[in-house]
């Protein structure tokens, strides 16, 4: 069965928009809930599942994202611009990543370890946080423009958080794949407005 649907492409589309919030929420308030922030850095992890929705370890804990974007879909401007901008960003950089066969394979080897590390130590311990803050560091946040996350400095000193921002912009740049992969562009997401919408409307109600 082609993985290619509108059911696959929301999935992946609440994916980033539930990283574009998290980040939004750590740059500006130091905190995040802890079982969606897992959720969200734990799909980097699932480089093979049974589905699409697997990724995220099922619909319920989707539900923040796909709320998120309900909310930025509906009316005629974006309810967050700046979330808005962390995922257009996010699109633009996985559509540079995806002609860097030599990035792609050192991601594939960094997420590899930090599968290994999270086994042993658990998806959010600190060490398995550093190894994907410092992944995204060498690989993605080399590709241009770079996404310059707007926040409180005294949060955005802190390493732990640093690495947390980090890790849940690349689950974003996994989201983003996915969401090609699904059969997802920028022409379908602006000429299919209304049936992506139909489709979250349906997705909440299964939770």
């Amino acid at each position: 069965m082609s993985i290619k649907n509108t059911t696959n492409q929301t999935i992946a589309l609440a994916g980033i928009s539930q990283v574009c919030m998290l980040v939004q929420q750590l740059a500006t308030k130091g905190t995040a809930d802890s079982t969606v922030l897992e959720t969200s850095i734990a799909s980097t992890l699932k480089i093979d599942s049974d589905s699409i929705v697997d990724i995220y370890g099922g619909l319920p804990f989707l539900k923040p994202g796909l709320q998120r974007l309900q909310q930025q879909m509906t009316g005629r401007q974006i309810a967050d611009p700046e979330q808005g901008r962390y995922a257009a960003q996010l699109v633009f950089l996985e559509m540079q990543l995806s002609n860097r066969p030599d990035m792609l394979k050192q991601i594939k080897t960094g997420i590899e370890k930090a599968q290994a590390q999270a086994q042993g130590f658990g998806i959010m311990h600190e060490n398995v946080l550093a190894n994907l803050g410092d992944l995204y560091l060498i690989t993605i946040s080399t590709l241009q423009p770079r996404i310059m996350v707007n926040g409180n400095e005294e949060f955005l000193a802190q390493t732990d958080i640093v690495n947390k921002i980090r890790a849940l912009l690349l689950a974003g740049i996994r989201s983003t794949l996915l969401w090609r992969q699904c059969g997802g562009s920028r022409l379908k997401f602006l000429f299919f407005r209304k049936k992506i919408q139909d489709e979250i409307k349906f997705l909440l109600s299964q939770i």
